[in-house]
């Protein structure tokens, strides 16, 4: 075979992605890609270890990523997983299945945990992968469950950080109410500039010219700035939004209930009860943007670091 076809898995602390590709001269053809919301990092924050039937939630996924990577007969497999898995005091039992499994697909292989400059690296040229070069240098933003990166380069990564503010984490901390009060948002706005002011002395954004932002909540945002019924990938990826759209619909999330949210066509229902702390992440960040660089619109890509992970084992 001289195609390449390889299996990527992106465990976050929210969700947990597939993407299974033929590598073809170093670009990804998809075969097929497959996102299932299993809350890994459900209470971690709060107890320091994974919840049994969050791991039970997991393990039933990635059970099934394996068999359509037998299926699909891939001949190599790499799995990533983030933030939550590092901190857990029983990693070992979430390492030990994921070996279990992926040891059906590829002997040997185990979900791997890496360091947020890896991250960084894999997030970037999975999410900048078929953009201009005359747009750089661009600032890509990967907003997660438990922390958003932001990564500025041009051909390769010049500066990364990863802020301890995802919206998982925020939701937790500050959101208690549904819809969120005016005091909590005002909360979680005080958590977010913090944590942004942290990674804006990591990263110097003044020299960005593009902002790409990558991951569920940003590909959510733009499928509701462009007023769609269902979620459409295609038209999602590489979508343009300005920033008078964009405040508007996260404004609109923030002061929503999840009811409300999970009622909108391209809502995936385990968002809705989430994406109102992304809304506050992605204002903070586009006020911080148009002041320091000038920008004022989002370029949002549908390929980010599960891309990242795909083209490190296609060589």
């Amino acid at each position: 075979m001289g195609m390449n076809r390889v299996g990527a898995i992106d465990c976050g602390t929210n969700s947990i992605r597939l993407l299974i590709a033929d590598a073809v001269d170093g670009h990804l053809r998809d075969v097929h890609r497959e996102m299932r919301i299993v809350r890994l990092g459900q209470g971690v924050d709060a107890t320091g270890e994974f919840a049994p039937e969050a791991l039970a939630r997991t393990e039933s996924a990635l059970v099934d990523y394996a068999a359509l990577m037998t299926k699909h007969e891939v001949s190599a497999v790499r799995m990533v997983a983030t933030s939550a898995a590092r901190d857990a005091g029983n990693r070992d039992e979430f390492f030990a299945m994921t070996s279990r499994v992926l040891g059906t697909v590829v002997p040997g292989a185990v979900a791997e945990v890496i360091t947020g400059t890896e991250e960084a690296e894999l997030s970037f040229h999975g999410a900048v992968g078929e953009l201009d070069l005359a747009a750089a240098p661009f600032v890509v933003v990967d907003l997660g469950g438990g922390s958003t990166e932001l990564v500025l380069g041009e051909r390769g990564v010049q500066a990364s950080f990863s802020a301890d503010i995802g919206c998982v984490r925020l939701t937790e901390r500050c959101l208690h109410s549904d819809p969120p009060t005016a005091d909590e948002v005002a909360a979680a706005r005080a958590v977010v500039r913090d944590g942004l002011a942290q990674a804006l002395r990591e990263v110097p954004v003044e020299g960005a010219r593009t902002w790409v932002g990558v991951a569920g909540t940003m590909t959510t945002l733009s499928a509701l700035a462009q007023g769609m019924t269902t979620y459409d990938a295609e038209a999602i990826h590489l979508s343009r939004i300005g920033f008078g759209d964009l405040l508007a619909v996260c404004d609109q999330l923030i002061g929503m209930t999840s009811a409300q949210r999970l009622a909108l066509g391209p809502m995936h229902q385990g968002r809705a009860d989430v994406i109102g702390g992304g809304a506050v992440i992605v204002e903070e960040l586009a006020a911080v943007l148009a002041q320091r660089a000038g920008i004022d619109e989002l370029v949002v890509s549908e390929h980010d670091i599960l891309d990242g992970i795909a083209l490190s084992i296609a060589r």
